[in-house]
Formats: structure tokens, sequence, C-alpha cells
């Protein structure tokens, strides 16, 4: 369907040539009134896109008329011509909502082209209403997207858990939105009225974990000049949801047992406990069972974290989603970047459901996403997704699988595996010797074993190897 616009002028010579100069120039469809009230409803019955009014007129001037228009549709693209304009009068229509404000005599084609741009613009906030519309209505929430059977069985898991007030580990690889699927929880159980607050456990230093958790008083520390809410305090009534809960440190782990054991806590420097109301959800990458059999995580905060297991499955177990996932990212890039991008060719497809996803949903969204940036048309084809001409061997050793993802995954997945080469390199020539370890790396032997923890390696397969 064509735009339409409507011009609103009581001079019928004026409207006549509006008609004949934007139709003709832009091939859209166009309509007249001489009278504001006409405007009005013609605005209400919803049949217009972009509005032109003259300010000067007998009924009700432009600025009135800008406001009642506004009133009505909050989205619609209003475009001002006056012959008695000044600055403060721009201003103030601007400042009202107006998308232009232009002077007579009309330059033919700056109209034109202020007219263009102003019915693209309205194209764009019709298609983002059109998808918060399909979000509104999707069932759950705007990432957790699927019609196959997995995601149906996942779609029924988190309906049955957020009808309880259990504690809930979510498990499953990076990128298959774990996150979200807690957030979803929240959203569908009966404290969807409180807070959702999400900590990202392994970008807080574990210095200061305890404090962020739990708080403190005014006097705990050296620097802690006033009393502190801790993250359990502020979701009373709500949900915490502990992202990567396993890189919890054993000295934080006692003090979050007894918060799922008692509902209570008391922070640093307090003799007091604080009683919360707080549903407990977590997610983990890791195999939390081989770091309780290490000593790595206490068992009885594992048995009372996994009360409740759900699973994230990996894009690749549910390849049947990614055209609905693909499209969906399509439609949301496209407003965001401004562009008139509006499916992909069949080529394109096929490329994305042959493809492995290693970095599953998150993988998927970036390649969409970098596809919608460099698209020159209205349809993304399969030379979106081709890669760079390779530089050389080593490069591509490095690169291979990252290249799809937005530079902060791919530098941390690539300091990822620098750090546990290394570190299993120091290991290896020290026999499994921490301390020494810690010495020819030239870092503190804390912070050794932080990374030890992080990237779950084990000093004792070491010292097997060297005992050998």
């Amino acid at each position: 369907m064509r735009e339409r616009v409507l011009v609103v002028d009581d001079t019928r010579d004026m409207v006549a040539f509006l008609q004949r100069l934007i139709s003709s120039g832009l091939g859209v469809e166009v309509t007249g009134v001489y009278r504001a009230s006409d405007a009005v409803e013609a605005v209400s019955g919803g049949s217009v896109d972009v509005v032109i009014a003259d300010v000067k007129m007998p009924e009700k001037d432009g600025m009135t008329l800008l406001k009642e228009l506004k009133a009505i549709d909050e989205e619609i693209v209003v475009i001002l011509l006056t012959g008695y304009g000044t600055v403060d009068m721009a201003v103030e229509s601007l400042k009202l909502g107006a998308y232009d404000f232009l002077t007579k005599p009309i330059d033919n084609d700056r109209l034109l082209h202020t007219v263009k741009k102003a019915v693209q613009f309205r194209r764009v906030l019709k298609e983002k209403a059109r998808l918060e519309e399909t979000i509104k209505h999707s069932g759950l929430s705007r990432e957790l997207i699927g019609e196959s059977s997995v995601m149906e069985e996942l779609m029924e898991s988190i309906r049955t858990v957020a009808e309880t007030d259990e504690t809930v580990l979510i498990t499953g690889d990076t990128g298959t939105g774990k996150e979200l699927a807690a957030r979803t929880i929240h959203r569908m159980s009966k404290r969807a009225g409180g807070p959702f607050i999400a900590v990202n456990c392994p970008a807080i230093p574990e210095s200061i974990l305890e404090s962020e958790l739990f708080g403190y008083k005014k006097g705990a520390f050296t620097s802690a000049a006033s009393d502190k809410k801790g993250l359990f305090e502020v979701s009373n009534g709500g949900t915490i949801f502990l992202d990567e809960v396993a890189d919890i440190p054993v000295s934080v782990q006692t003090k979050l047992l007894r918060v799922l054991q008692e509902k209570e806590f008391k922070p640093l420097g307090d003799t007091k406990s604080i009683k919360v109301d707080v549903r407990v959800l977590a997610s983990t990458n890791q195999d939390i069972e081989s770091k309780v059999e290490r000593g790595l995580f206490r068992d009885d905060l594992y048995y009372r974290l996994n009360v409740i297991t759900i699973r994230m499955p990996s894009l690749n177990e549910r390849i049947d989603d990614v055209p609905l996932l693909a499209r969906h990212f399509l439609r949301r890039y496209s407003i965001e970047f401004g562009k008139d991008v509006r499916d992909f060719t069949d080529d394109a497809m096929a490329y994305l459901t042959r493809r492995e996803w290693r970095g599953n949903v998150r993988e998927l969204q970036n390649v969409i996403k970098r596809a919608v940036i460099f698209s020159k048309g209205p349809e993304i084809d399969g030379a979106c997704f081709r890669e760079p001409p390779r530089a050389n061997h080593c490069r591509d050793i490095v690169l291979n699988d990252i290249l799809s993802l937005d530079y902060r995954m791919a530098r941390n997945k690539v300091l990822e595996r620098f750090t546990v080469s290394f570190i299993r390199n120091v290991l290896q020539k020290t026999g499994g010797n921490v301390t020494r370890a810690a010495q020819m790396a030239g870092i503190e032997r804390q912070s050794l074993q932080h990374l030890m923890r992080k990237y779950r390696i084990d000093p004792r397969e070491f010292r097997k190897e060297t005992a050998r």
C-alpha cells in the first residue's frame, strides 16, 4: 500500500498545486482538505501517514492543529508551512512535535526532499509499531523465540517453574539465552511486579563480591564511608539472578547458602541479620558436579541451587528455529539502523540453516546484525555471509570460528584461549606446583588460583603426569 499524504490549506489553488507536485514527484497518494476539522477527522480515521498543513488558517491555526493531531496519533508526521515564519515559531513547532517547518514561497526540491524523508520516517515508525505488537503477543519474551519441539518443551518447563517459588538452576552453553530464560520466569511468576536483579558473578572482583551481594555498614572497611545496600536487599520482593554462579568463590558460598536456607544475611560490619523475601535463579555453563568433587564448590550449596534444573538447548539442537530467529533479528536491526531490509534470499537462508552455530543464538544475532549494517538492498543474500579474504594460516587458526562475533565477544574468546594455554603450560612445566607456576607466570598465587577456578584447570592433572 502506498503511503498517504494529506495537504491542509484554506487556499484551494495551493492544495491543488501541492497535490500535483507531491503525487508526480514521489508517487505517493495525496489528498487535500481546506479545513483543520477535516484534517482531524481524516487522521482520526487512521488513513493518513504524513500531514502538510499551513500555519495560518481561519478556523484554527496550524500550531493548534499540530497539537490536536499529536493527541490523536502521537507518531503522525506533520510538516508545517507558513509565509510569516520566525525562528521562535519554528522552534516552538518542533517542540510540539512537528517533523519540519518550511517557509513560503515553496522551494519545490526542498519540499519534495522533506516529504520523501517524512514518508520514510513514518514507514520506520509503523514497522517499529508492528514489531512491538508482535513481541507483545509472542507468548513469552522478545528473545525466547522458537516453534521447534525442543523449544516447545522448554517453554512448557518455564511456565511450570514460573508458577512455583523454588530456586532454579539454568544450565547451557554461552549464548543460549540463560538470562533471558530467567527474566521470562520472573515475568510469568507472582513476583513479576517486583525487581529483577541480574548479577554477572565473574565480572565482579572476588575482593568485593561479598559486599556487592550483601552490602555493608559504614566503617566496615577503610573506604566504607556510608551504609550500602547489597543486591539481595535491593531484590527484596522480587528475583535475583546469579549468572555463572559456579564462579562464586568458596569464601562467599557459605553466606549464599545461609540466604537460601534462612532467607537472611548480615551485611559486612553489621551484627544484625536482615530478612529478605527473594527468589534465587542461577545459571552456569560449567560442570558444577565436577567442581564439587574437586572441592571448588560446596556440595550443600549445589543441592540448594539445584532444586529444579532447566537446560537451555544449543541452537544446533533446534536448527528449525533459525529462520524464525533470523527474521526476528532482521526486523529488529532494520529498524535500529534505519534500513529497509525485508527478508533473506533462498541461498542466504540455506546458508544460515546449514551452518554450525558454536556461539548459539548470540552468534546468529551478531551475524544478522552485521549483514543488516552492510546490506545494500531489500534482501540479504548469501554474499553477505561470506568470510573475509584469508590472510595467512596462523590468522585463520585463531580467528576462523569467531569472525561472526562482535568485537567484545571475539576478544574475550581469544583472551580465554590464550589464558588457558598459558596456565596449562606453566603448570606443565612446574609439575602442578601452583606456587612455582605463579612465580613463573609473574602473578600472585591467589590470582593464578582464581584463573584456575574460572577455567576449570585442576593442578592435580599435571602432578600425575610428572609422577609418571
